[in-house]
């Protein structure tokens, strides 16, 4: 009797399992192609004026993006079927790869400059950023390499200076290029995914004593790095200059009021704010939207962290959760970076808004990760973990 009840509790474990894999967090998806949606949308309504100026066609950056759109929903739903055990083998070797382009992005001819920064790779008539994939495999490799070291991950030598020494490598191939607003989202991601894995307190933040003069030190190396610094304290004594990003993203946001100027009626993003759909796309989102737009975009980012710390905490095994965790906070710190930076609450940094800037690397790297974040979720098995 006993042997039946067990054999029957395995087939429903199966059947769960099978049943599970096909499933979709239709919150999450829904979340992720609205801003998808949204931003396609922005992005047009932000760029057509500086399109038709530059190339001669308003539809130029739309173009772009809807064919990264299309890419990543492909990218999302091969990484929702791929094999996990399949994800866990290629850490290492995809961290081999985006190490790779890194140095090829520098110190090869295939690496191409935009806007004073050497951040791209083309090739066959493509571009791509690895600064982008290099978050996604960092957040692989940590994820492998601490559901592997689980039993040694307080000890020093095992659970804090490998993963720092890989941090220290891919920040400084991506310090070069510059891209100062990456390694600071990689050292983050780092360290929140070694804390929630069980790396000592003081591991942690024994290196502060270096670190802090490390970043002042870079930041005082670079004169506009400084000058940034100092108008973000005060950016309408700078309005002309260092201060003049911040100062128009605000007046985008005021002129915004409740309910927005409307759908494409925005006046900021004519020559006025700088990189309107890339970098400050919230702000032409507050503009034409108002308060309702850049509310309804914080809730749709709130379910997908919601939903993120959700699958994490139910993950089948170590390596999905810390994988999940890796994946929210990726993109919860990208975001909310971003929206501090365009309200005037961070100093200006380069870094896009996740699912809604123009951005081809970006938009299919993260829509990378959510397929996997679907994967994790689609696998656990609530009668087994019972």
């Amino acid at each position: 009797m006993s042997g039946d009840s067990e054999t029957q509790s395995s087939k429903t474990i199966k059947k769960s399992r099978n049943q599970n894999h096909s499933s979709y967090d239709l919150v999450l998806l829904f979340s992720v192609l609205a801003l998808v949606g949204i931003g396609l949308v922005m992005v047009y309504s932000a760029s057509a004026a500086l399109a038709q100026k530059k190339y001669g066609a308003d539809f130029y950056f739309l173009e772009k993006q809807a064919l990264a759109a299309g890419l990543g929903f492909l990218a999302l739903v091969f990484f929702k079927h791929f094999p996990l055990r399949w994800v866990r083998l290629m850490a290492y070797p995809m961290l081999l790869i985006t190490v790779a382009c890194l140095i090829a992005t520098r110190f090869s001819s295939l690496g191409f400059s935009a806007g004073g920064a050497q951040r791209w790779i083309r090739a066959f008539g493509f571009s791509f950023q690895p600064s982008e994939m290099a978050r996604f495999v960092m957040m692989l490799y940590m994820a492998y390499s601490m559901s592997k070291k689980r039993e040694m991950i307080r000890d020093f030598s095992v659970g804090f200076l490998p993963h720092v020494l890989i941090l220290m490598i891919l920040s400084a191939l991506i310090l070069i290029q510059p891209d100062f607003g990456s390694v600071i989202i990689l050292g983050a991601l780092t360290w929140i995914m070694m804390f929630i894995g069980g790396v000592r307190l003081t591991h942690l933040l024994s290196p502060l004593i270096v670190l802090i003069p490390a970043m002042t030190w870079l930041i005082i190396q670079e004169p506009y790095r400084v000058r940034r610094l100092i108008s973000f304290l005060n950016p309408w004594q700078y309005a002309s200059d260092e201060g003049y990003q911040i100062v128009h993203s605000l007046m985008a946001f005021g002129a915004g009021g409740i309910f927005g100027s409307g759908l494409g009626k925005g006046v900021q993003k004519l020559f006025y704010l700088p990189e309107p759909h890339t970098d400050f796309i919230f702000s032409v989102i507050g503009e034409e939207l108002g308060c309702v737009g850049v509310i309804g975009i914080l809730v749709l980012f709130f379910l997908i962290l919601w939903r993120g710390v959700r699958i994490a905490r139910n993950a089948p095994d170590a390596f999905s959760a810390f994988a999940a965790t890796g994946i929210t906070a990726a993109i919860g710190l990208q975001a909310a970076i971003n929206i501090g930076v365009t309200m005037g609450l961070l100093p200006t940094k380069g870094l896009t808004l996740p699912f809604l800037s123009y951005g081809g690397s970006s938009l299919l790297i993260n829509m990378a990760a959510i397929g996997l974040l679907l994967n994790i979720q689609s696998i656990r098995v609530k009668s087994w973990q019972k």
